[in-house]
């Protein structure tokens, strides 16, 4: 028996905020597919971001006023920091289209776009998992599958910023593009470094 019960709350709101991640990230593959619209739909993926903000304000201050955890806490504070670092990336991608007045996105942005929703997709199943540790392998085929996917994106990146340096003719349009790959690359890394702690957890606690 647990002489003092462990916060059950940690799981509901890691849940909210990875949850709010996909939002965000269904809403940049949203933008970047059907690109009409576009300040409108900025604007409510920043709504997003914002959300998030709020989610991980609520519970560090959780975090700072609660003695027993689900986990260690230095492993919320860093799956916290993460997955705010996720919405951050997927924002600055939509802040970098509207800034840099893309007239279209390219297919390579479109997949990438894809490969993001379908990694904040597998890291909310992880992070629904780790309420149930007793099934541990659940919740490690997630991670794997987001490490598949960031290396999916690493490709994606590597092959069309190799195509765009050996084909631009106009040095700033190919840096404009080059920001903008590696917005989306590294909101799939921030997925992986989410995986990384999860792994931790299941390792530690499993």
């Amino acid at each position: 028996m647990r002489l003092i019960p462990r916060e059950e709350k940690f799981f509901i709101m890691l849940k909210k905020i990875s949850e709010n991640v996909v939002i965000g990230a269904k809403k940049l593959e949203d933008l970047v597919k059907d690109y009409e619209n576009v300040e409108q739909k900025a604007k409510e993926i920043l709504e997003t971001e914002h959300e998030g903000d709020i989610l991980t304000h609520e519970i560090i201050e959780a975090l700072n006023k609660t003695f027993v955890t689900p986990f260690d806490r230095e492993d919320i504070y860093s799956l916290v920091g993460r997955l705010d670092d996720i919405i951050d990336y997927i924002e600055a991608v939509t802040d970098k289209l509207l800034l840099y007045k893309i007239k279209k996105p390219t297919k390579e942005v479109v997949r990438m776009a894809q490969i993001i929703v379908e990694s904040t997709e597998e890291v909310n199943k992880a992070i629904v998992g780790l309420k149930d540790l007793k099934h541990p392998r659940r919740i490690l085929d997630h991670c794997i599958e987001i490490n598949r996917l960031e290396n999916e994106g690493d490709k994606v990146s590597r092959e069309i910023l190799a195509k765009l340096f050996e084909t631009a003719t106009d040095a700033i349009e190919a840096i404009k593009w080059k920001e903008i790959y590696e917005h989306l690359e590294m909101a799939t890394d921030k997925c992986e470094d989410v995986a990384d702690i999860i792994e931790g957890v299941v390792v530690k606690y499993a």
